[in-house]
């Protein structure tokens, strides 16, 4: 599983070539450790359902940083200095990446309490992995980059690409709904 997760974290790593991507990649690194520490700690062997708990914990990891890089962003391309940018970033993505957690925790749960054997397993690494994602995707993250910024230091959260394809991206999905329909079918076929 430590091969996989490196796999993952080393396509971020190209994915996400600026230095918020190094945020994500620590945020990420530290969640995978922590997950293991305590499943270690807890004496619990990782067998195959715990491991599709633990990539799934990853998933979700990736997308909290996602997300609040994103917001991120849109703050900046209004104009925002870069710690008011930070600032309002974690603050508006604080509500979904929440409600993703909160909705994925509450399913863990369940599982949790209705489950046996291998099943018992993957909710029981999927729920302390989701928590310390939280904990690594909001508050490890963010020490890092209120330190980096705090220093005067600002990351790179945009690549050439993004800058140059998003700018003034208007993709009209509606207007071409038809066709996308048409396809879909055509591949179903």
């Amino acid at each position: 599983s430590f091969g996989i997760a490196f796999i993952v974290i080393f396509i971020l790593m190209l994915v996400y070539y600026n230095t918020a991507g190094w945020v994500a990649n620590i945020a990420l690194i530290l969640n995978l450790l922590f997950t293991i520490g305590v499943l270690s700690a807890l004496g619990a062997t990782l067998t195959a359902p715990g491991i599709a708990g633990l990539v799934l914990t990853i998933g979700m990891a990736v997308d909290t940083n996602v997300i609040i890089f994103e917001r991120i962003k849109d703050e900046l391309t209004k104009g925002k200095s870069y710690q008011l940018a930070v600032a309002e970033g974690y603050k508006r993505s604080m509500a979904p990446v929440l409600d993703a957690h909160i909705t994925t925790l509450l399913t863990a749960v369940i599982l949790f309490y209705f489950g046996l054997g291998p099943v018992l397993g993957f909710a029981t690494t999927q729920i302390l992995g989701i928590l310390l994602s939280l904990f690594c995707g909001i508050l490890i993250s963010r020490l890092i980059t209120d330190f980096w910024t705090n220093k005067n230091r600002h990351f790179n959260y945009f690549t050439d690409i993004s800058r140059k394809v998003f700018k003034h991206a208007n993709y009209k999905f509606i207007e071409y709904r038809k066709i996308a329909h048409g396809i879909s079918v055509l591949v179903l076929v």
